[in-house]
C-alpha cells in the first residue's frame, strides 16, 4: 500500500476527494467513492440542469463551479485537506493542467487521472510524485473481449509473467468434477472464487462458497487458473501434454540439431532470398566488369582505360557481335581474347537479365501493395465489430490473440486506406454491410461507435435478422444501459465509465490497480498491496484477510524472496511484504476502514485422534501455521486428545485445516460455536 493508510493526525488533516469533472465518468467515480463513506467535492464547470444520476447532489458534501485549473476554484474545493483528486474531465490537456497545479498547492494529494498520453503520464509519474493515469476505454476493453468471445472465460489479466484467467464452469452430468468437494478442486493453479446452486451467474459473490460442498449437476463454479497462453485460455479444465519415454526424448535431443537447420532454411524470408540473389548479380557483374577492363589494357597497352572499360561493358550488355563485327579480320586477336570476350557476353546476358528480373518483380510487388486484398469474409462461428474507432481497435487485437475470426464494419471511408489488411472489413449502409458479413452465422456482434443512437439501431437490426446472435453494446450513461436491458434482455450491455470508474476509486486510495474483470454484476479489481507499519493489513493472518474483509489473496511476496501463488497458511503480514488480491469496491472499503468481519469466526475443530506420534508433532506445526495460535496451545491440545481447539476459526479456514490435518494423519471435523 502506498500511502493510503496514514496515522490519526494525517486522517483527519486529508479528509476530502475531490472529483474534477462531472461528465459521465465523474458520476460513476461519485458513486463508487460513496461506498467508502468519504466525503466528496466536486468541480464542475457549469452547472448541470438534469444529471444522469439523479440523487448526485446528495452525493456531494460540496460542488463547486469553476475551472478547476484555477487556484482560486481549487481553494474553494478545499485542496490543502484533499487526499486524492480524480481528474476526469474529457480533455485530456485540462487534466494534465489540474494536475500540475494541485501537486503545486499540495505535495501530498493523491492524484488520479484521465489521460490516454502512455509516455507523457509516466513522466508526470516521475516529476510529481504519487500519480496515476487511466483510460476508461482501456480498461473496458477485456471487458467487451470477454462477453463477444461467448465462451465461458469471464476475465483474464496478465501478472507477473503470467496469464490468469477467470473461468465460469456449468456442471453436466458427465463432467468429471460432478461428485468432488470444491476443497478438494483447489490446488497449485486453481482457486475456486464463487460457487452457484442453480442460480444466475450476476447474483454471484466473490468468495461465495463452502468448500464441503458436492459440485451437482447444475451448479456453476468460478474459478481463476493460471494458463500457459493465449490459446489455453480457450480450454477448460487446464491440460498437460503427454508424458512421453525415455526413448522418445532421447531420439528429440539426437534429432534436434537437424531438425533446427532445416527449419532455418524453410523460414527464410523469400525476399530476402531475392535480395541476397540481387545483390550476387550485382557482385558478379562488377567483378567481371574491372576483370575485363584489365585484361583488355594489358593486352594492348595502347588503348586507354575509359576504352577498355566501355569494350567490357560493351560485352557484358550482349555486344558481342556489335564489337566484333566491325574488324574485317579478327584473326589477329587472339583466340583467348575472343573466347574470354563471348564468355563476358553470355554472363553478361544471363545476370544483367536477372537484375532486370527482378527489378520487374520488385516494381510490380509494390505496384500490388496498394491494391492487396483483403481476407474473405468468414462463413461461420465469427466476431463482427461495428465501429473501428479505438476501442474496436483494441478489441480487434485482443480477439486476434484468441485467434478468432473477425470481420469489421466501419462508417467511415477513409478508414480502410488507413487500416491494415489482415481482416475483412465492410463499409457502407448497415442492411448491406449485415448480408455481406454473413451476420445469420456470425458467433457475436460487437457494437462500440460512439453514437449510442447508432449502437441501438444496429442492435435493434442485426437481432431482426440473427435472433441468437450474441449481442454486446457500449454504453456511456446509466439511463440508456437500464433502458437497454429492459429492451434487449439477452444482450449484455457493457457501461465503459461503470466499469472503469472502480478502478478509479480504488486508486484514489493509493492502491495499484492492476486489472480488472466482472463477475455477475460486480467490477472484480486485481489491486497490489505493499504493506506499511499503519496499514490496516499489516499484522494479519492471509486468512483474516480473505475471509474476514470478503477477498481473495491471490499473490504473496516477502522482501528478495519468490513469490508464492495462492497462498493461504503463510506467516502474518509484515512491513515491506507484497500481497495481489482480487476484491470489489466493497471489500477495498472495508479493507480501507479496516472492518474485519469478526462475527463470521463461528466454528472451533474438534480433534479426535492422532495416528503417530509423528502425526501429534505434524498436526500441531499446521495448526500454529494456518490458526495463528502459538504453537505450545497446538501441542497442549495435540497432545490431550480428543479435544476441542479453543480458537475460533472462519468456516472455509476450519476446513481447510481438517484436509491439512487429515494429511497428517490427524482425525478431525468442525463443530459450530
Amino acid at each position: 500500500m502506498l500511502d493510503d493508510k496514514r496515522t490519526q493526525d494525517n486522517s483527519s488533516n486529508l479528509e476530502y476527494f475531490i472529483i474534477c469533472g462531472l461528465g459521465s465518468l465523474g458520476q460513476h467515480c461519485v458513486v463508487s467513492l460513496t461506498e467508502f463513506e468519504v466525503k466528496i467535492i466536486a468541480i464542475e464547470q457549469q452547472l448541470a440542469i438534469d444529471w444522469e444520476i439523479e440523487s448526485l447532489r446528495d452525493l456531494l458534501d460540496d460542488l463547486i463551479i469553476g475551472d478547476c485549473r484555477h487556484n482560486d476554484v481549487l481553494h474553494r474545493a478545499k485542496i490543502q485537506r484533499c487526499r486524492a483528486a480524480l481528474i476526469v474531465t474529457t480533455d485530456d490537456r485540462v487534466n494534465v493542467e489540474t494536475a500540475i497545479a494541485i501537486r503545486q498547492l499540495n505535495p501530498e494529494t493523491r492524484l488520479v487521472v484521465r489521460s490516454a498520453t502512455t509516455n507523457l503520464n509516466q513522466l508526470l509519474s516521475r516529476q510529481l510524485g504519487n500519480y496515476i493515469a487511466f483510460e476508461p476505454t482501456e480498461l473496458s476493453t477485456s471487458a467487451f473481449t470477454l462477453a463477444a468471445l461467448g465462451t465461458e472465460i469471464l476475465g483474464f489479466f496478465a501478472l507477473d509473467g503470467q496469464i490468469w484467467q477467470v473461468y465460469q464452469r456449468h456442471i453436466s452430468i458427465d463432467d468429471r468434477w460432478r461428485g468432488c468437494s470444491l476443497l478438494d478442486l483447489e490446488n497449485n493453479y486453481r482457486k475456486i472464487l464463487a460457487h452457484s446452486y442453480n442460480q444466475s451467474t450476476s447474483e454471484l459473490n466473490l468468495g461465495d462458497w463452502n468448500a464441503s460442498d458436492p459440485i451437482r449437476v447444475g451448479d456453476t463454479a468460478i474459478y481463476l487458473e493460471i494458463a500457459n497462453d493465449f490459446d489455453a485460455c480457450l480450454s477448460s479444465p487446464r491440460s498437460f501434454p503427454p508424458k512421453t519415454s525415455g526413448v522418445k526424448n532421447w531420439f528429440r535431443v539426437i534429432t534436434s540439431p537437424g531438425r533446427q537447420i532445416i527449419s532455418f532454411f524453410t523460414q527464410l524470408n523469400f525476399r530476402q532470398q531475392i535480395r541476397r540473389v540481387a545483390l550476387v548479380n550485382a557482385s558478379v557483374v562488377i567483378s567481371l566488369l574491372i576483370v575485363g577492363t584489365i585484361l583488355f589494357r594489358w593486352y594492348d597497352p595502347e588503348i586507354s582505360t575509359l576504352s577498355a572499360f566501355l569494350a567490357t561493358a560493351i560485352l557484358l550488355l550482349g555486344g558481342y557481335g556489335d564489337l566484333f563485327s566491325e574488324l574485317e579480320d579478327i584473326g589477329f586477336i587472339p583466340w583467348w581474347i575472343r573466347l574470354f570476350s563471348l564468355v563476358l557476353t553470355i554472363v553478361g546476358t544471363v545476370f544483367v537479365g536477372v537484375i532486370y528480373a527482378l527489378l520487374t518483380e520488385a516494381l510490380l510487388s509494390s505496384r500490388f501493395e496498394f491494391v492487396r486484398q483483403r481476407p474473405p469474409i468468414p462463413q461461420q462461428d465469427h466476431i463482427v465489430i461495428v465501429g473501428m474507432g479505438i476501442t474496436g481497435q483494441k478489441i480487434k487485437a485482443l480477439l486476434a490473440k484468441f485467434k478468432q475470426k473477425i470481420v469489421g464494419i466501419t462508417f467511415n471511408p477513409s478508414f480502410e486506406r488507413q487500416s491494415a489488411s489482415d481482416m475483412p472489413l465492410i463499409t457502407g449502409n448497415l442492411e448491406t454491410a449485415f448480408t455481406t458479413a454473413n451476420l445469420s452465422q456470425a458467433k457475436s456482434m460487437v457494437i462500440v461507435t460512439d453514437d449510442e443512437i447508432v449502437n441501438l439501431e444496429t442492435a435493434l437490426m442485426a437481432k431482426a435478422i440473427a435472433p441468437q446472435l450474441n449481442l454486446v453494446l457500449k454504453t456511456s450513461g446509466i439511463r440508456i444501459s437500464q433502458h437497454l436491458k429492459t429492451l434487449l434482455p439477452t444482450a449484455q450491455i457493457v457501461g465503459v465509465y461503470a466499469v472503469a470508474a472502480a478502478a478509479f476509486a480504488g486508486a484514489a486510495f493509493g492502491e495499484n490497480i492492476l486489472n480488472l474483470f466482472r463477475l455477475g454484476d460486480n467490477t472484480i479489481l486485481v489491486t497490489e498491496y505493499q504493506i506499511e507499519a499503519d496499514d490496516t493489513l499489516h499484522g494479519l493472518l492471509l486468512a483474516d484477510i480473505s475471509y474476514g474483509y470478503g477477498v481473495v489473496p491471490i499473490i504473496y511476496q516477502q522482501p528478495h524472496r519468490a513469490s508464492v501463488l495462492f497462498p493461504f497458511d503463510e506467516p502474518p503480514l509484515k512491513v515491506g511484504d507484497r500481497l495481489v488480491i482480487l476484491a470489489t469496491i466493497e471489500g477495498l472499503r472495508r479493507i480501507e476502514q479496516g472492518l474485519l468481519d469478526l462475527e463470521a469466526k463461528q466454528w472451533q475443530l474438534r480433534i479426535e485422534r492422532a495416528l503417530t506420534s509423528d502425526a501429534i508433532f505434524d498436526g500441531a506445526n499446521a495448526i500454529a501455521r494456518i490458526t495463528g495460535c502459538s504453537l505450545a496451545l497446538a501441542r497442549e491440545t495435540m497432545n490431550n486428545l480428543p479435544a476441542t481447539l479453543p480458537v475460533l476459526l472462519y468456516r472455509q479456514q476450519a476446513q481447510k485445516l481438517v484436509k491439512e490435518l487429515k494429511k497428517t494423519l490427524v482425525t478431525s471435523h468442525l463443530i459450530h460455536s
